[in-house]
C-alpha cells in the first residue's frame, strides 16, 4: 500500500483485494506492521487476547501532556483488567436510558438541519451537506449526550477533528501541535463541565458517570471520566460524518440502489439494512492496530511479541468469501456481518447510538428531499486511517 498515493487513497478496495489474493496476513513494508486482509483474520486480529492495545506515550511526553492523559486512561487503549472495569462502569452509565432518550432529540435534529439543506438549496444552487447536514447532526447528538450547553457546540467539531488527525500516519509536526492543543483544551473544558455536574445533576452521561463514580466501590476516576468525553466525541463524531458522507455519495452514484432505500423510506427494516451496507460499502475506520503481548500465531502468521499487526477493516468488509458481490453495494443485503463496529472486547461501545443516527440522517434526508442528486463526484480527504469526504455537493 502507497499511503501517499492519490489514486490509492481515492480507490482503496481493488488494492485490497490483490493483496487479500496474495496472502489474508501479511507484512507491509509502508505501515511496518502486519496487516489482516480477509473477514476472517482481521476478526480474529480483534478478538484475540494475545493481541492487545498497548498504549505507548506521544514522544517525547513532555510535548504532550494532554495528548498522553486522554489515551492512558481511554477505554479504547485499555487491556483487562483496566478495561473490563471501566467498561462495566461506562456501560453502566450508557444503560440508564441515553439512547432510547436521544432518540426523539436525533429525530429532532435531523428535521431542523434538513430544514437548513431546504432553504440553502430552495432555488436551485449546490448545497455542501457535510457543514450543514452529516456534521452538525452527530455534534447535536454528542452535545447533548454530554449535556455540553447548546452555546458551545461549536466548540466540539475543531477539538474532534484535530485530535483524530494524531490516528494518522506522516502526521506533521503543526497537525501534532493542534491535536495537543485540541486535546488540552477539550480536557481542562470537560473538567470544568464535571464539576457543574457534581452541583447540580442533569440527565446526561456526564451526570450518570459520576453517578457511577459515587455508587461503585472501582470509581471510576476524573481522567477516566475526561478520556471517556472526547473519546465519545471522536469516535462517534467522526464516525458517523463519515458513514453519512461516504455513504450518500455511493448512494446517489447508484440510482437502482437509491430507488431501493425510497422504496422501502416507511419501513425500519429497509432503512436499518441500508445503514449497515453504508457502514460495510465504504466505511470511516480503515484500519484498527493491536500489539502482540506475547509470540503469537495467526492464520500460520507468527507475529512476535511487542510486534503490531493492524485489522484492515476496509479489506475485511470487501471480503467475497464472506460477502456476495463485495465491491456491488446492496442496500438490501441481509447478512451483513461487516467488522465497522469491530467484534470482541472493543466492540463499539456506542453502536445503538449510532445506528440510530445513521437510520435517522438517511431517512430524513432520503424522504425529504427525493429529487436529491450529486452536482460531482466527491473527492476523499488525503488521509487514510479516517476515511471521509472533502465535500458533498448535492441539489435538492
Amino acid at each position: 500500500m502507497r499511503l501517499d498515493d492519490p489514486e490509492f487513497i481515492a480507490h482503496p478496495y481493488p488494492t485490497f483485494a490483490t493483496m487479500r489474493a496474495q496472502a489474508p496476513l501479511q507484512w507491509d513494508d509502508d505501515l511496518q506492521m502486519f496487516i489482516a486482509l480477509s473477514h476472517a483474520s482481521a476478526g480474529a486480529v480483534l478478538r484475540h487476547r494475545s493481541l492487545g492495545r498497548i498504549w505507548e506515550d506521544f514522544l517525547p511526553a513532555a510535548a504532550y501532556p494532554a495528548l498522553n492523559l486522554i489515551h492512558r486512561h481511554a477505554l479504547l487503549e485499555m487491556e483487562p483488567p483496566e478495561h473490563t472495569r471501566l467498561r462495566r462502569l461506562v456501560a453502566s452509565a450508557f444503560a440508564r436510558g441515553h439512547v432510547e432518550r436521544l432518540r426523539p432529540r436525533v429525530v429532532a435534529f435531523a428535521a431542523e438541519l434538513a430544514n437548513a439543506v431546504a432553504d440553502a438549496g430552495s432555488d436551485g444552487s449546490p448545497v455542501d451537506l457535510l457543514p450543514i447536514y452529516a456534521e452538525p447532526l452527530p455534534i447535536a447528538v454528542i452535545g447533548s449526550l454530554l449535556g455540553v450547553p447548546v452555546s458551545d457546540w461549536h466548540l466540539l467539531r475543531p477539538w474532534s477533528n484535530a485530535i483524530v488527525k494524531m490516528y494518522e500516519y506522516g502526521r506533521s509536526p503543526a497537525t501534532e501541535q493542534a491535536a495537543e492543543s485540541a486535546a488540552s483544551e477539550f480536557a481542562a473544558y470537560l473538567r470544568e463541565l464535571a464539576t457543574a455536574r457534581r452541583r447540580n445533576r442533569g440527565d446526561d452521561l456526564i451526570s450518570d458517570l459520576l453517578r457511577v463514580q459515587d455508587e461503585d466501590g472501582s470509581k471510576i476516576t476524573d481522567d477516566e471520566l475526561v478520556a471517556t468525553g472526547i473519546l465519545l466525541l471522536n469516535a462517534g463524531h467522526e464516525a458517523t460524518v463519515n458513514v453519512t458522507g461516504n455513504g450518500l455519495s455511493a448512494l446517489l452514484q447508484r440510482p437502482e440502489q437509491l430507488a431501493a432505500v425510497q422504496n422501502g423510506i416507511s419501513d425500519p427494516a429497509v432503512i436499518a439494512l441500508a445503514s449497515e451496507e453504508l457502514v460495510r460499502f465504504d466505511g470511516p475506520l480503515q484500519l484498527f492496530e493491536r500489539t502482540a503481548t506475547v509470540d503469537t500465531t495467526i492464520h500460520g502468521v507468527e507475529i512476535g511479541a511487542g510486534q503490531k499487526v493492524a485489522a484492515l477493516l476496509g479489506a475485511a468488509n470487501h471480503d467475497p468469501d464472506v460477502f456476495d458481490k463485495p465491491e456491488v453495494m446492496n442496500v438490501l443485503r441481509d447478512p451483513n456481518p461487516h467488522l465497522g463496529f469491530g467484534v470482541g472486547i472493543h466492540f463499539c461501545l456506542g453502536a445503538p447510538l449510532a445506528r440510530v443516527e445513521i437510520q435517522t440522517s438517511l431517512s430524513t434526508l432520503i424522504d425529504r428531499f427525493p429529487h436529491i442528486a450529486l452536482v460531482d463526484v466527491p473527492q476523499h480527504n488525503p488521509e487514510f486511517v479516517i476515511r471521509g469526504l472533502e465535500q458533498l455537493p448535492v441539489t435538492i
